[in-house]
């Protein structure tokens, strides 16, 4: 039997994410799950931090700006074409649409165990989703 699998991102969201976001289940292995998140036009996610999971996000389309905070340390990042970020275990995250549709895809490490795994907590931003 093999391990090889294949999948188009679905037309429709799977699940909406903890935060808000859509989200477009893609493959797993393991190690790993992998997402598409979609964020409409000035949506504003809910803050939430991960129990257990780390992401690395690489942004498709659209802009934004991505806040992270841990262990004192917060910054607020650019989302346009191109850019990857990481949010590693434990991170404060919020994130936001400027005047299109955001589109991320992201993986997660270990696989994404469920809504249980987020924790809401304050976020920079009132959230609009």
């Amino acid at each position: 039997m093999s391990d090889f699998a294949t999948l188009s991102v679905p037309a429709e969201p799977t699940i909406l994410a903890p935060d808000g976001s859509e989200v477009r289940v893609l493959l797993s292995r393991p190690g790993g799950s992998m997402a598409h998140f979609r964020l409409p036009p000035g949506g504003i996610t809910k803050a939430v931090r991960h129990r257990t999971v780390e992401e690395i996000w690489f942004v498709l389309a659209g802009h934004g700006a991505l806040w992270r905070s841990l262990d004192g340390r917060a910054e607020t990042v650019a989302l346009t074409p191109g850019v990857s970020a990481t949010i590693p275990v434990g991170t404060a995250f919020q994130f936001r649409a400027f005047d299109e549709d955001l589109e991320i895809v992201g993986v997660t490490m270990p696989p994404w165990p469920g809504a249980e795994e987020a924790v809401f907590v304050d976020g920079v931003w009132d959230a609009t989703v």
